[in-house]
């Protein structure tokens, strides 16, 4: 249960990062539920690790830790 809430959270981190591309707008629902979802963990993030050439690296960092997690799990 626990690999799939990982692997889920990656996939809404991905399409965070890919509707930061698309620009749809704050107020639609879909935008708003996955901001409220991945934002709290990002924020985070960016506050250590800030922003490179314009480039805001935080879901990456956050996706490797989550694979990371993953697999010391797997070898428990």
């Amino acid at each position: 249960m626990l690999f799939l809430l990982i692997d889920v959270y990656s996939l809404v981190l991905f399409v965070s990062v890919v509707l930061s591309w698309v620009r749809l707008p704050e107020d639609n629902p879909f935008v708003r539920v996955i901001h409220q979802l991945t934002e709290p963990v990002l924020s985070r993030v960016r506050k250590i690790l800030p922003t490179a050439a314009g480039f805001d690296f935080s879901p990456m960092v956050v996706i490797i830790g989550l694979r990371l997690l993953k697999s010391l799990l797997l070898r428990l």
